[in-house]
């Protein structure tokens, strides 16, 4: 059985320009090393981080997963997004506003328990997802996951990234501004 827990960052490690806010890990036991870590910086869509949360609550081994990554385009092209024609691991919301996609990850800071995905000669595969409102303007937020992390909680993520429900928000980027569709509540 695999315990995982929720933490504060403790090392500055920066996804994109934004610092990691929260640290997700999935390990054996509460003072083993991490099998795979998740990283949020602030800003991330509360839904879509309560949503791997809540996947993750109900996965039966938060160590492992059997679905591939296809499951994490899958749940991205059910809701809009765009494939990238250069990468076909990446996905875009169709406002190219945010990112999605499966590619090489930073070779500083992230951590992983596959051995292969800590060899500097290899290049270790995982999620990241990001949101640059404006060309040029900055990261909005920012998201990244292990190797090793299991593709359907990363879904779970996604899906809830490119869900077209509207969510309640009190006040609005100034970044995003021509980029959300504003609903007025009752």
């Amino acid at each position: 059985m695999s315990w995982a827990q929720w933490v504060l960052a403790d090392e500055p490690i920066l996804l994109g320009d934004q610092p990691v806010a929260w640290t997700v890990s999935a390990r054996a036991t509460p003072a083993s090393l991490p099998q795979w870590n998740a990283y949020f910086s602030a800003g991330n869509p509360p839904e879509a981080v309560t949503d791997f949360l809540l996947a993750l609550e109900d996965h039966p081994d938060p160590a492992h997963g059997y679905a591939g990554p296809q499951t994490v385009l899958d749940a991205l092209a059910d809701n809009g997004w765009i494939r990238d024609i250069d990468t076909p691991t990446a996905m875009s919301d169709p406002r190219l506003a945010a990112t999605m996609a499966l590619t090489a990850l930073p070779d500083e800071g992230i951590q992983d328990g596959d051995p292969l995905a800590l060899d500097p000669e290899a290049e270790a595969a995982g999620w990241q997802a990001w949101c640059e409102p404006r060309m040029g303007g900055g990261l909005l937020w920012a998201a990244m996951f292990s190797a090793s992390t299991p593709h359907d909680l990363v879904a779970a993520f996604a899906a809830s990234l490119a869900s077209p429900a509207p969510v309640l928000r009190h006040t609005l980027p100034e970044s995003s501004e021509g980029q959300l569709t504003v609903q007025p509540t009752v």
